[in-house]
């Protein structure tokens, strides 16, 4: 603090009376002492010999510590014309006098210092907007009054008492505190204010000049460049934002304009122009500001005090150096894009360059909420998506998408490309990836790829920014693209060459025209170092896995819940019991991609067994994974700094980058030591984990060993307390060094790091089953058709045998989720059952939760773990389709019965008899009849022409006589029963008990009246209502009353009637072939269902 002042005071010691006027033209103004400015606003060269070079902050700097030898090439800025020096720091001083009007505009305003002379004359001050704390207030003051001779200085006021942040000197007081003091001390002294050291505040000023304030205060809330003006701005092409074609990115500024800005005016606003939509903080010194648009995103968002009264009256905020850090990551947490302009050397090698020099600023990071700088993005993976929208030609309208992603902390880049039919795969690749920010060309995406995005970039707790490019912005031809790649050397990480990715692509020219969206993306953010080094990944949603699409991921509430988006409640909240970030970023990428594969299944479940029962190796395997850090995320750390040493060059941050590389890959070296040790102790002592080689891919463990031994030694000669490294002139160019020979093994370390991965997501697995409160057991899979009995191969399929199934982690206080229930879809060598279940039961009986534990078993099953049932039997599911909940998209414009009908029409184009299918409550957004024709008609192909395993829960009760006698449809319901409130078993009030057990046949109603009561509906109400029912239940009856004799007639029957039917008009000359295996093949199909033994 001491220092602080002593270097404001020697700024007013410095000048003489005639150059101490404070009317530069802007708070960028490039100011020597003993240099003034014409009328005119020119400059004039200074007479003195050696003029001090200062910037707004300019205390004394101390020497910066080289982190690369003498004779290192120095890095050159943009703007390197001789310039007057930066002394933005008159911006913190007043120059007006301030009357006691002012104070009521100073409300929005900052504190501040006001001088005037012993003659009471209006001169204009220069003296840094600062409030100091109590405790140094009364220091502060007797050294002002030392140093200014012949001077009064006299604090304004600040009726808010928080002052503005930009000083790093701001007492750490709470605000309410602030607020409090400030409005006792208001109450205390009427007309004047004290501050800490009981100096008299000026109050009586004069009101005429107080009226003039008060109107230049508010002239200064809108900023002062008429190109900033909303009816003047456009982009860099000259459009106005009403274009369809306006890049809202990029600002047009007129050359005139420019050529009369000062040096440092034009070093911030040649970089802000092309960079609008970034908020750009602009290194002055010690200090970074923020200006005019981007100065009212710091009042807002972190609460920063706008100076409005500096030289210019140019709006602005600012941080010291300490916490520039915790502002940029606030900003990017909020969704902001962040840069800095750092000075590329010190003021005094601008001074060697020239006495008019100004410091050379530069742009050299942009941080976003995908791209952190700092590393600080969290637990899950951050990716950015780019986009790039096609038309497949197909006959059913499908589109075709390219798509490229990028994890940052991880340095990884995919590219792959989807053939979408109702943006279903598209709605999968959103939810698995999650992306934080998506880049598509504007006017190059399809109104329903749009609704599309609209629609998962809200479904969860962190919310999609979608960012549109203007077109053909990066998104250029594939050829255009490859010669761009090869001739910037991109992609070096790639273990192979980076055109092998797109062997197997479908789409080859579409995926590159998305993965150049998200060059040019990255290119701008000053991200090369990324591209250099990153690893090109292919990425396929649906490969040989069990398939579910967005909307089944969100109704099953897979990774959000349908509340708060929160994970409370949901599937990997569930698995979720892994030690290492990187375990838990694996367990999310195997939830989207359960397996098909039976043989892959059960080598998984053979690790899990052998966890289970030996479950000391738990706790083995827990304490080796609770002493690693983010491997995965170091990796791809300490592999983007290969070929990247310029931003260690800069002066006052250069040592702090270094010192953090040195710790990053002291943490990796230290922490891959840790992971060979697990992996050693796995292979040396088994464990009955016989199939862990199977699925954990081990490299050679003995010379990875060696080498890592080698790194270990030289880590501790160089850097032997690397986690607090005092840093030396030749430790850049030894870490340079050691990452690049480390980073040449970067494909087997990520080997090691997998194997830890996966490791850590079998023994969440086994942990799961060991913790579980109720029966948990290891399925059994089948192929289907392998008990099959019937003797017509349409009638032979999978299978889904759950006994005692319950929910695993819905458990409700009336214990819902508990009640052990049994599903038999499907025929064994044991019993014939149907594969379709129709559901019934009252409001609240449990349906729903009875589909989402059979969805969740089966994902469960092919994920490898085990299942919360007794005995659990299966064939594996290909796809998983859901229609649960009522919903509608009012964005989108979509209504409920819209939503409910959409989601259906991808059921019943793309299930096939391995698919598992649940449908709740099909029709009821539309009227009754309606409503039940879709239930009846999309439930009887989906039994008849699909055959697929069915769960259907409906309140249609007509639908039960229909398909009574069907031999292919069970019928099963909720229990519920009835218990006397009173205790007496009379024709009094009844309460309706749920059973949530399920039971045969089908339910009488659906007892809406009760659950009405339940729900807090008046009883008049529901009275009124049960009479209603009564009348409206005899007359529609009437409409169904054909379906009441249908209980033995079921629509199967009929069609065998029918093809009867049709064969008997045939006359003896119309007999042929086909009519006779016509007739054979309706004989055996009825034979099978009327076979002894069988109850249909």
């Amino acid at each position: 603090m001491q220092q602080r002042q002593t270097s404001i005071l020697a700024f007013l010691k410095k000048p003489s009376a005639e150059n101490r006027r404070c009317d530069g033209p802007s708070p960028f103004s490039d100011v020597l002492p003993g240099q003034h400015f014409s009328s005119t606003g020119s400059e004039k060269p200074s007479d003195e010999p050696f003029p001090e070079i200062r910037e707004t902050d300019t205390p004394p700097e101390k020497p910066c510590c080289q982190v690369f030898p003498v004779g290192a090439p120095e890095i050159k800025g943009d703007d390197s014309r001789g310039a007057s020096p930066f002394s933005s720091i008159m911006r913190k001083f007043v120059k007006e006098e301030k009357s006691d009007g002012f104070r009521k505009g100073n409300q929005e305003g900052s504190g501040f210092f006001i001088r005037h002379s012993k003659s009471n004359s209006a001169e204009k001050s220069c003296v840094r907007n600062e409030m100091p704390s109590d405790e140094h207030s009364k220091t502060h003051t007797s050294i002002f009054k030392e140093k200014c001779d012949g001077m009064d200085l006299h604090f304004g006021p600040d009726s808010d008492v928080l002052g503005p942040e930009t000083p790093a000197t701001r007492p750490l007081v709470p605000r309410f505190k602030r607020v409090q003091d400030g409005l006792t001390n208001f109450n205390d002294k009427e007309g004047s204010l004290l501050v800490g050291s009981g100096k008299r505040l000026k109050s009586d000023f004069d009101s005429v000049a107080g009226k003039h304030i008060q109107e230049e205060v508010c002239e200064s809330a809108s900023s002062k460049f008429d190109w900033l003006n909303p009816s003047n701005i456009r982009d860099a092409n000259g459009r106005r934002p009403s274009d369809p074609q306006y890049d809202k990115r990029t600002l047009s500024i007129a050359p005139d304009a420019l050529k009369k800005m000062s040096a440092s005016q034009r070093q911030y606003w040649s970089v802000k122009c092309q960079y609008m939509d970034v908020v750009l903080f602009f290194k002055v010194g010690k200090f970074y500001e923020l200006y005019e648009l981007d100065a009212e995103i710091g009042q807002r968002e972190l609460d920063w005090k706008m100076t409005i009264s500096g030289v210019g009256k140019c709006r602005q905020v600012g941080i010291s150096e300490a916490g520039i850090d915790d502002a940029v990551l606030k900003l990017t947490a909020r969704g902001y894009k962040v840069g800095r302009m750092e000075q590329l050397e010190t003021s005094e090698q601008a001074k060697a360059r020239g006495a008019t020099s100004v410091i050379q600023r530069k742009l050299v990071s942009v941080s976003t909420p995908c791209t952190p700088i700092d590393g600080s993005i969290g637990l899950e993976a951050a990716h950015l998506l780019a986009l790039k929208e096609g038309d497949s030609g197909s006959r059913n309208g499908s589109t075709i998408y390219g798509f490229a992603f990028l994890d940052y902390a991880a340095l990884k880049f995919w590219v792959g490309s989807i053939c979408d039919e109702n943006s279903a795969a598209l709605g999968a690749l959103l939810m698995q990836i999650s992306p934080r920010e998506i880049i598509y060309e504007r006017s190059g995406l399809s109104k329903e790829t749009h609704m599309t995005l609209t629609k998962y970039a809200s479904a969860g707790l962190m919310k999609t920014q979608l960012t549109p490019t203007t077109p053909s912005a990066g998104f250029l031809a594939a050829s255009e693209i490859m010669k761009l790649i090869n001739s910037r050397g991109y992609f070096n990480g790639s273990s192979s060459s980076w055109s092998s990715v797109f062997d197997y692509s479908v789409n080859h020219d579409l995926v590159l025209c998305a993965l150049g969206g998200l060059i040019d993306h990255l290119s701008r953010l000053m991200l090369d170092d990324t591209l250099r080094n990153g690893e090109l990944l292919p990425y396929h949603v649906y490969r040989n896995c069990l398939r579910m699409d967005g909307q089944t991921l969100l109704n099953l509430e897979i990774f959000n819940n349908n509340i708060d988006g929160s994970l409370s409640g949901t599937l990997y909240k569930h698995l979720d019991h892994c030690v290492t970030a990187s375990g838990k970023r694996l367990l999310r990428r195997w939830i989207c991609h359960p397996l098909k594969d039976v043989t892959d299944i059960n080598h998984k479940l053979n690790i899990v067994d052998g966890f289970i029962k030996h479950s000391g190796i738990i706790s083995i395997i827990i304490g080796y994974l609770h002493r690693l850090p983010d491997l995965e995320r170091l990796l791809g750390r300490v592999r983007s700094t290969v070929g990247s040493s310029s931003t260690l060059l800069l002066p006052f941050v250069g040592e702090r980058i270094l010192k953090q590389r040195v710790k990053a890959f002291g943490s990796l070296v230290k922490g891959l030591r840790i992971g060979i040790d697990l992996l050693n102790a796995l292979e040396k002592e088994d464990h009955g984990i016989i199939s862990l080689s199977k699925v954990v891919n081990l490299p050679t463990l003995s010379g990875l060993d060696e080498l890592l031994h080698q790194f270990e030694v030289a880590l501790d000669d160089d850097f032997p307390r690397y986690q607090d490294h005092k840093v030396k002139d030749s430790d850049a160019e030894t870490l340079a060094v050691l990452v690049e020979l480390f980073s040449g093994k970067a494909t087997e370390w990520s080997h090691i790091i997998n194997a830890l991965n996966r490791i850590d997501v079998l023994q969440s697995f086994a942990t799961v089953t060991v913790s579980s409160c109720r029966p948990m057991s290891r399925p059994i899979f089948s192929e289907a058709n392998s008990y099959s009995t019937n003797l017509h191969q349409d009638d032979a399929g999978p299978i889904l045998h759950m006994k005692g199934l319950w929910h695993p982690y819905a458990v409700a206080d009336n214990g819902n989720g508990l009640v052990p229930n049994d599903i038999y879809l499907g025929e064994d060598s044991m019993a014939c059952h149907p594969r379709a279940l129709l559901l019934t039961g009252p409001n609240m009986g449990g349906k729903s939760t009875l589909l989402r534990a059979t969805c969740l078993a089966v994902i469960l099953a092919q994920l490898g773990c085990y299942v919360p049932c007794e005995v659990c039997l299966l064939s594996p599911v290909d796809t998983i389709f859901t229609r649960l909940g009522a919903t509608d998209r009012i964005m989108s414009g979509e209504s409920t019965f819209f939503v409910e009908c959409s989601e259906t029409a991808s059921v019943l184009r793309n299930a096939t008899k391995d698919s598992l299918v649940l449908l709740d409550e099909l029709g009821r957004g539309t009227s009754t009849f309606d409503g039940y024709a879709i239930a009846y008609s999309v439930f009887r192909h989906l039994v008849e022409k699909v055959c697929c395993r069915l769960l259907f829960a409906t309140h249609y009760h007509p639908l039960t006589k229909e398909f009574a006698s069907h031999p292919r449809v069970s019928l099963q319901h909720m229990a519920c029963a009835f218990r006397p409130r009173d205790g007496i078993s009379s024709n009094g009030d009844q309460d309706l008990i749920f059973l949530y057990k399920l039971a045969a046949g089908a339910c009488p109603e659906s007892y809406g009246l009760q659950v009405a009561l339940m729900a807090g509906l008046p009883r008049p109400v529901v009275e009124a209502a049960g009479s209603a029912s009564q009348k409206m239940k005899l007359t529609i009856s009437q409409n169904f009353k054909s379906s009441e004799g249908r209980s033995q007639f079921s629509t199967l029957h009929e069609e065998w009637l029918k093809t009867l039917l049709d064969i008997s008009e045939l006359s003896i000359s119309g007999w042929n072939e086909d009519a006779s295996d016509t007739l054979l093949c309706l004989w055996h199909e009825v034979r099978s269902f009327h076979k002894p033994g069988n109850s249909r």
